[in-house]
């Protein structure tokens, strides 16, 4: 495990510690393989699925009770695709992104965008408006998609 790992491993250790929640074996287990998998967009079912490879006795009721409270507590975040089941990705610092989703193999890119963070704070301004959040998902075709076709 690097260092970065070993800080987020800390932090998210903190939070669990910090809202009076034990970090169980099955939640470090979980927790690990969404850190080693940072930037991925598991559904609950494939992070079982990879889970299950360190922990054969882990529960699927586990991994969604896991995911709920990471959710509840900042760790990771739940992201609806507009399919039949959603997807979690770990809350990083600095992380705000967005998503650009191919409608053919259901590949997930994420990108930043400085001149979209521009366009909220002109918008909050304009409109006297506190914006809380928002998410952008672009739909389309990734390009081996295209190169495929």
């Amino acid at each position: 495990m690097g260092t970065k790992d070993k800080n987020l491993l800390e932090r998210f250790t903190d939070m669990f510690r910090d809202n009076n929640y034990k970090l169980t074996a099955q939640r470090r287990d979980i927790l690990d393989v969404l850190i080693d998998n940072s930037g991925k967009h598991f559904s609950a079912e494939e992070l079982y699925a990879e889970v299950k490879k360190i922990n054969p006795d882990i529960g699927l009721a586990t991994v969604y009770r896991t995911l709920e409270l990471m959710c509840q507590l900042g760790i990771a975040h739940q992201l609806d695709f507009d399919s039949n089941y959603k997807r979690y990705e770990l809350n990083l610092e600095g992380g705000h992104h967005h998503h650009l989703i191919c409608i053919d193999c259901g590949r997930i890119i994420e990108f930043n965008d400085q001149d979209l963070e521009d366009f909220e704070k002109r918008l909050e301004v304009d409109y006297e408006f506190r914006i809380l959040d928002h998410h952008i998902k672009v739909y389309g075709q990734c390009k081996e998609c295209q190169d495929k076709a």
